[in-house]
């Protein structure tokens, strides 16, 4: 079992992982908000921290891997209204199209995917908490936490408390405290929909408590590793870090993980921007083992341009791996290729830093090249399967006759733009047992394991 050492936000450093109990390691990372369908950037933590929980288990650590879906928000109240529809029907539509979209990454589901609608007691429970300790105030059936309450509040993101704006506008103004307080629940109003019943009022909870409450009631806490997008460290991760602290007295992460954002052009891909691109539109286009691929090549700490270009690369490196694959034999690698094999986990030991572990994978290619003779493929899919592409080694089976002609319907119907069509017979396909996967070299038919 190797030493990992992750990079951790509150303190500035690389921080051994110590797990609480035996080799069991939680991990918490923020999922969406579901009040439309998820872009690509959005599948970068998924696809972060689910390799990181199979990193840890190749090491024989035992992760558990949480990532939520938050629907009870403001955004999906401000997005049904205009639709007139109920938003709790909008948040059940769009979080199985999350599911069916990061089904499509095939890298499995996470452990836990506590939704904020199962969990309103535990989060009215966690706020009745934080007022008797006294950091946070009843009024007009609003509750917001004290910041002043709590001398660590700013640690996280290393911001100074006079300068920190909550982001929640004017909402509230008239009612707080201090301006820099923030809603832990919030007074039902008369377009909302849907609201609980509390000792302070009816309403709905505050974003930030529902993360607080959904990792301490499937992690405990502290958690080994709290993790998401950059865009989170404050008010979000800063919010939920004081309100643990707060109520519990302790922290509620040893690790604070967060990875960079995708960027179009010079601005990070986000929906206010406007320059995002669907995960599900970007599977179509490239498959799911290129933008697999092209997120590995990037350190995940660090902003990631998304461009064709990049992808086309990526696709280009996979369809290598892909060609090597057939190469190999089947079998043990050869001894003098293990130093490349070992070089690759402690990359990602090391921060996880998979673009040094994609290094010493082309070294091992390289020198498995140069070798006489046949050369096993156990190296090259030990590390493969730690990235989720193991299947780039499969032998092609071949499907049946009338899958392939549905997959020839579907890509003629993408030419024509046809995409509820195309999106229909994806779902045909994948009924039949099998997934399209779009390529630089056209559609690749594989299929779904059990």
């Amino acid at each position: 079992m190797r030493t990992v050492r992750l990079h951790d936000t509150y303190s500035g450093e690389l921080k051994e992982l110590r797990p609480r109990e035996g080799r069991r390691v939680g991990i918490y990372a923020c999922g969406p908000t579901v009040y439309g369908r998820i872009h690509v950037g959005n599948a970068r933590p998924y696809v972060v921290f689910t390799l990181l929980a199979r990193f840890l288990a190749h090491e024989g650590y035992e992760p558990v891997l949480v990532a939520n879906i938050t629907d009870i928000n403001d955004k999906i109240y401000d997005a049904a209204r205009p639709a007139g529809r109920p938003s709790g029907e909008l948040a059940a539509e769009m979080t199985a199209a999350y599911v069916e979209d990061t089904d499509r990454l095939g890298l499995g589901r996470p452990d836990s995917e506590p939704k904020a609608t199962e969990m309103v007691d535990e989060i009215v429970a966690l706020i009745g908490e934080l007022i008797e300790r006294g950091h946070a105030y009843a009024v007009e059936g609003d509750v917001y936490f004290r910041v002043r309450s709590l001398p660590e509040y700013g640690a996280l993101s290393h911001r100074d408390v006079d300068q920190m704006d909550q982001g929640e506008g004017v909402e509230g103004t008239a009612l707080k405290e201090d301006l820099l307080d923030f809603a832990l629940w919030k007074a039902q109003k008369p377009m909302e929909d849907t609201s609980w019943d509390a000792p302070w009022g009816r309403g709905r909870p505050g974003w930030h408590i529902e993360c607080s409450a959904m990792a301490e009631a499937t992690l405990g806490a502290p958690i080994e590793i709290h993790g998401g997008g950059s865009d989170l460290i404050f008010p979000h991760h800063e919010n939920e870090a004081a309100q643990t602290l707060a109520a519990r007295r302790r922290p509620l992460a040893q690790i604070w993980m967060h990875n960079g954002m995708l960027q179009m052009g010079s601005e990070k891909m986000a929906k206010s921007v406007g320059n995002i691109r669907g995960l599900a539109e970007v599977l179509d286009d490239v498959g799911r083992d290129t933008l697999i691929w092209f997120f590995c090549e990037g350190h995940y700490r660090q902003p990631l341009a998304f461009t064709d270009e990049r992808l086309a690369d990526a696709a280009r490196r996979v369809d290598r791996i892909r060609d090597v694959g057939r190469r190999l034999s089947a079998g043990e690698s050869p001894a003098e290729l293990a130093g490349h094999r070992d070089a690759f986990f402690d990359a990602l030991a090391d921060d996880f830093n998979t673009p040094r572990a994609l290094a010493a994978m082309a070294d091992w290619i390289r020198d498995a090249n140069r070798a006489g003779g046949p050369v096993g493929d156990s190296h090259l899919r030990e590390m493969l399967a730690v990235l989720g592409l193991e299947n780039v080694l499969e032998a092609d089976e071949g499907a049946p006759a009338e899958v392939v002609e549905l997959a020839e319907r579907r890509a003629a119907a993408r030419a024509e733009r046809d995409f509820a069509e195309a999106d229909r017979l994806r779902a045909e396909l994948r009924a039949r047992g099998w997934e399209v996967r779009d390529g630089a070299q056209g559609q690749e038919l594989v299929p779904i394991g059990p």
